[in-house]
């Protein structure tokens, strides 16, 4: 504000790691990012910061501050400002929307009901973290050199980089562990992948090397995978992709028994950028009308039309129909050289991986593999993907989709 009068507003949505804060450090968060978004209003300006959290007031008169509350007092100390307590009944202009009230019309009024998830997993997680040395250690370091990183949430959980920090207890392990293993949304991931998705939420001394024992001695990951191995030689590489879902691969895997609605075969669209992947259940005498009809359906309306097609060679793909069809959206068929389908070797792979996840997931819950499919797809592109750092859904839509390990 200027002279009384509002200059201009901002506002953003907390970070998953600032609902860690404490009430203290979010108020003083709320005032470093005012001042980094109106730098070129304040910096060597005098002005002051009114703020209805009464402790900041004596922020510059603090001996001890954490590694985060450090590092604000230096960015502040380049502005010349004072600090001042305003009241909350008197804070109108800054809490002027959250605390609008609202006039509902005389009319009939419908109740809407909540239903709130209390996570018992997480309050035994506070329990063992007392009863066992290292955390309790942790605790009486906060804030110190030698506990650079943890923090004590709001719920009373210590913290890692805002990631729970699993005491040295078994159970509990061992329930983090089967979650985000066999669980019908994990679905046997190898170490890697496995380790990078429960390293999101989750932390402990050794955790990488626990894992790694954990995937080893897992029966159904014996049954259910072969092993992949680099192929040999030099391979030239097909131009990445500007955007999401420009350029896709597709393939089919022929040969499962006839469902309850007549599918034995599985097609797979992978889109290059993301690798995101979709498995269609179809049955391999269909038509092409009726596979266009299906591809419209279920990835057109999702992702568009895309600008380029690599396919092995094919029946379905080099047919005349298939050829005008694409051509008519604008799209440009790339084939492959005759009996090399490794050129498509992102359909390929995504082909191993695909049967290992569903012959997996058919030991371990049984049922029809058309059932477990859209399981199968969720669980593929929710995984971490080396090639990419990241899960498919991750580079899709800007992060991953919930599962209930987020709920830790």
């Amino acid at each position: 504000m200027q002279n009384r009068n509002v200059v201009t507003y901002a506002s953003r949505q907390l970070k998953n790691h600032e609902r860690n804060y404490p009430t203290h450090d979010l108020e003083l968060a709320a005032i470093v990012f005012a001042l980094k978004i109106w730098q070129h209003y304040l910096y060597g300006a005098q002005f002051s910061v009114f703020s209805d959290h009464k402790s900041l007031k004596y922020l510059f008169d603090q001996n001890e501050l954490n590694m985060r509350q450090r590092r604000w007092m230096e960015f502040l100390k380049d502005y010349d400002f004072q600090l001042m307590y305003h009241s909350s009944k008197a804070n109108v202009v800054a809490d002027a929307l959250s605390r609008k009230s609202i006039h509902m019309s005389a009319q009939d009024h419908i109740s809407c009901g909540t239903i709130i998830i209390t996570n018992e997993f997480l309050r035994q997680v506070g329990l063992k973290q007392l009863q066992d040395v290292e955390p309790v250690k942790l605790l009486g370091l906060l804030g110190t050199e030698k506990a650079v990183g943890f923090e004590l949430g709001e719920d009373g959980i210590l913290r890692f980089k805002g990631r729970v920090c699993l005491p040295q207890d078994v159970e509990l392990k061992r329930v983090v562990l089967e979650e985000g293993h066999k669980s019908r949304l994990s679905l046997h991931p190898g170490m890697t992948k496995m380790y990078q998705d429960l390293k999101k939420t989750f932390w402990w001394s050794g955790m990488k090397r626990e894992i790694a024992e954990y995937v080893a001695a897992c029966l159904t990951c014996q049954k259910a995978k072969v092993e992949h191995q680099k192929l040999s030689g030099l391979m030239q590489q097909i131009e990445i992709p500007k955007w999401k879902w420009d350029s896709i691969t597709m393939d089919f895997i022929v040969g499962f028994p006839r469902s309850a609605r007549n599918s034995d075969a599985i097609w797979v669209v992978v889109d290059r950028l993301t690798k995101c992947a979709h498995f269609l259940s179809v049955n391999i005498k269909w038509s092409l009308e009726k596979l266009t009809q299906l591809y419209v359906r279920e990835i057109v309306w999702l992702h568009g039309v895309p600008s380029s097609i690599i396919s092995d060679r094919d029946p379905r793909f080099t047919s005349r129909f298939w050829q005008s069809l694409h051509q008519t959206l604008g799209m440009k068929l790339k084939l492959s050289f005759a009996y090399h389908p490794q050129m498509d070797g992102q359909s390929e792979r995504t082909i191993q991986s695909l049967e290992d996840l569903l012959r997996a997931c058919v030991l371990d819950h049984l049922g029809s593999w058309e059932e477990v499919l859209p399981l199968v797809e969720f669980t593929y592109n929710n995984s971490f993907h080396a090639s990419i750092g990241m899960a498919p859904f991750e580079a899709l839509y800007g992060r991953r989709c919930r599962t209930p390990l987020c709920w830790y």
